[in-house]
């Protein structure tokens, strides 16, 4: 195609409006390449919202765009579209030619993050940065936003939220990975942008109060970081501040969107039953920030040694420091922390009680181990013999409530959940075998006891000035500040995410204790009812297997167990029993239980079994007639775990047939019609099924009338008689005494009465006449 000549913005806009329902999508990509190259800005930003809105959807979610999230690379259009979505493509490029312009869009408040949207509508100004000095009051429901804000923010708004789930390897994955690695680069500098600017940095925020406190480095030094986030000057002042401010951008946009935060006194007024939180995220939006989450940890692991030696609380300068490498060292704890603590938190507590909360859960996982994303090579050694190095002591203490608080939601969870499924035991041993690290326990206690330092001991500490050696003071005074700086660290980081008056519960304490052992009984048990529906199921492979000789065995083997599904049966209840053998083993490590107080637990839930546990009622409520089960109930007697137990309390002689009885049934037709045959086999028919009408010939009663017969029976009442089993007796024992097994005597007996009931139907009309 020709280069487009120049015309009105509005014709140019409604000829992209009109190639996009004709044109293939690898035409219309270049058309737009060519466009943005050679139209001005002053052009270009008329186009830009509708642009946005064809690529990513509109959010309100009438135009589905490009479909990102169910774009894969077996599509001819994967790559086109990752290339003009990189952040070197045409749509950045444009994003950087507008920026340049100071263009601003507009863009609904009802369509911003919840929190945000809330603090908007009452007035109030929102934490983040990127809102400051953004806002139009008196609020007209609108909030206007600088282009480059306005593009990174319906980049990551685009993010839809569905339950269907598309795999990580799709475009909208690609795209946030590649995006990640451009501008948090683990290696290099964040490349310059192609354009100019001469603000070089989005609209420097409203200066923070000086109350405000960040966790976790509540009273250190000022970074230059920090000066440059929430004191910005110009950027013309310190041109070393213009490497990261892209960067800090495109991750406040995405912490803001994808975490969702609200303070934490909003949160804590959501917890409250009167309150419903209507954030649902999905199982897609918790693989996205899965991804965020690991490569903050890679892009935080890559800071220089000497920045790390240096980033201790000693330290007062960092003057030498570039603005990347400090933005690596307080990344994860300054932006991410707090909101990923209440996001995972909400979750954790909402999310439903199936195999899906494997997102969560290795999101989390992934979080407490940083020392998995060094990029180091690690030698071939099982993950549970490999120590956690020491230099992350310091992670793991400024992290407490990661590691405690979250592993005891976890706790309320898993006691909860069907652990006989394969995918939940499969959950409860990650975690297991995540704490049972050596050394890992040990830093989460030392972490708890500097937390739990009082106040007044820690006041004693304090030497008076915190001076120096140099000034007169000792080396030892240096090390007491030191002790007293973890000490602040720690309880600053809890009161921080959790409020001053917070009642936190230790995770080596007595009360913790019981719950996990409450958990390792509920493991024990699923154990023992995974076995019991393995062994059921493997006794009627056994009977199917048998009785397919005559026909009669079950086509699936699966069907065995009533109600089970594929995780619970056949492969998946082995897995299920090693995955529950290896989460007790490693509790047993991180709890330092011995075998002799598992077996005693174990042992007690045996006990307590046979006194009645098994007969135990599954989860019901009280209805007009009666109990109903709950979906908890139907779930126990589905896995075996709970079951009615049902007895008949009537006359004995009466009771209706059991599961192990067959009622015959439905064959009196049958019956009555062979009887009702004039040739031999309807003269057999009478004989056996008791149907003959001159069976009564001696009877008082009056005879039925010619030609009507009784209805046809199958009696077994000669079998009662004594003469019947005498005459039984003494074949048998004549049968022995000619050694003749009991099989031949009773295939003998059965051959001589169907003789016997054929002489009888052959000859019986002649022996009357006689």
């Amino acid at each position: 195609m020709a280069a487009p000549t120049l015309q009105q913005p509005s014709f140019l806009l409604v000829n992209l409006k009109s190639d996009s329902t004709t044109k293939p999508l690898l035409q219309r990509c270049q058309d737009l390449v060519k466009i943005i190259d050679e139209y001005p800005a002053k052009e270009l930003h008329l186009i830009l919202p509708w642009l946005v809105e064809s690529v990513f959807g509109s959010l309100d979610g009438c135009t589905a765009g490009w479909n990102l999230r169910l774009l894969h690379a077996r599509s001819n259009e994967y790559n086109v579209v990752l290339e003009f979505l990189s952040p070197s493509g045409p749509m950045m490029k444009l994003g950087y030619k507008l920026q340049a312009e100071e263009y601003k869009y507009e863009i609904p408040v009802n369509y911003l993050p919840g929190p945000v949207k809330v603090c908007i509508q009452q007035g109030i100004l929102p934490e983040c940065p990127l809102f400051h000095n953004k806002l139009q009051f008196p609020l007209s429901g609108l909030l206007t936003l600088n282009l480059a804000l306005n593009l990174m923010l319906l980049v990551s708004q685009s993010y839809p939220q569905s339950a269907h789930v598309s795999s990580t390897d799709s475009a909208y994955f690609v795209l946030v990975d590649t995006y990640l690695k451009y501008f948090l680069p683990g290696e290099g500098s964040v490349p310059p942008s192609p354009f100019s600017d001469s603000r070089g940095s989005v609209t420097a925020p409203s200066p923070r109060s000086s109350s405000v406190s960040l966790a976790g480095y509540g009273v250190h030094s000022p970074s230059l970081l920090k000066h440059h986030i929430f004191h910005q000057p110009s950027v013309n002042a310190d041109p070393a501040a213009q490497e990261i401010w892209r960067s800090e951008t495109l991750l406040q946009m995405f912490v803001e969107i994808w975490l969702h935060h609200y303070s934490l006194e909003m949160y804590q007024k959501l917890q409250s039953p009167q309150v419903k939180e209507p954030f649902s995220p999905t199982e897609e939006h918790v693989l996205v920030v899965r991804l965020l989450v690991k490569h903050l940890h890679a892009f935080s692991n890559s800071l220089k040694p000497e920045t790390l030696s240096s980033s201790s609380p000693s330290a007062h300068s960092h003057a030498h420091t570039s603005p990347l490498e400090e933005f690596k060292r307080v990344v994860v704890q300054r932006f991410v922390q707090q909101k990923l603590y209440l996001f995972l938190q909400h979750c954790f507590s909402h999310w439903p009680l199936d195999a899906s909360f494997r997102a969560v859960l290795e999101t989390w996982l992934s979080y407490i181990q940083p020392w998995r994303y060094t990029g180091e090579k690690t030698n071939a050694q099982p993950d549970q013999n490999r120590t956690v190095p020491d230099k992350w002591e310091p992670f793991v203490q400024e992290n407490l409530l990661m590691y405690t608080k979250l592993f005891q939601v976890l706790l309320n969870r898993a006691v909860r959940t069907d652990l006989v499924n394969a995918k939940n035991a499969l959950m409860v041993f990650r975690v297991a075998k995540v704490f049972s690290q050596p050394n890992l326990g040990e830093m989460i206690q030392k972490g708890e006891q500097l937390f739990l330092e009082p106040e007044h001991v820690l006041q004693h500490r304090q030497p008076r000035g915190y001076l120096t050696p140099g000034q007169g003071g000792s080396f030892l005074s240096s090390r007491q500040r030191a002790a007293t700086d973890l000490v602040f660290r720690v309880k600053s980081h809890v009161y921080a995410l959790e409020g001053q008056d917070c009642q936190y519960k230790q995770m080596f304490g007595p009360e913790l204790r019981g719950a996990v052992t409450k958990l390792i009984q509920i493991i024990a048990q699923a154990r023992q009812t995974a076995k019991r529906i393995s062994d059921h199921s493997g006794e009627a492979a056994a009977s199917s297997s048998f009785l397919s000789w005559f026909g009669m065995g079950t086509p699936d083997l699966n069907s065995t167990f009533s109600g089970a599904e594929p995780e619970e049966s056949g492969e998946c209840l082995a897995k299920t029993h090693e995955f529950l053998d290896r989460a007790l083993e490693n509790l047993c490590q991180i709890f330092k239980l011995n075998q002799g107080q598992l077996a005693q637990l174990i042992s007690n839930l045996g006990s307590s079994q046979d006194d009645g546990h098994c007969k135990q009622l599954p989860d019901c409520i009280q209805g007009e007639n009666g109990l109903v089960l709950t979906d908890l109930g139907r779930k126990q007697i589905i896995s075996g775990l709970r079951r009615f137990d049902i007895q008949y309390q009537g006359d004995p002689e009466l009771q209706p047939i059991r599961s192990y009885g067959k009622r015959v049934s439905g064959f009196g037709g049958h019956m009555n019609a062979l009887c009702s045959r004039p040739d031999l086999l309807g003269r057999l028919g009478r004989h056996y099924l008791a149907a003959d009408p001159d069976s009564s010939a001696r009877s008082p009663v009056p005879r039925p009338p010619s030609g009507a017969h009784r209805r046809a029976r199958l009696s077994l009442r000669p079998l009662a008689s004594y003469r019947t089993l005498l005459l039984l007796l003494l074949a048998y024992a004549t049968g022995a005494a000619l050694a003749l097994g009991p099989a031949s005597c009773t295939l003998l007996l059965l051959v001589g009465g169907l003789l016997y009931g054929l002489l009888v139907a052959l000859l019986g009309d002649k022996l009357k006449t006689h």
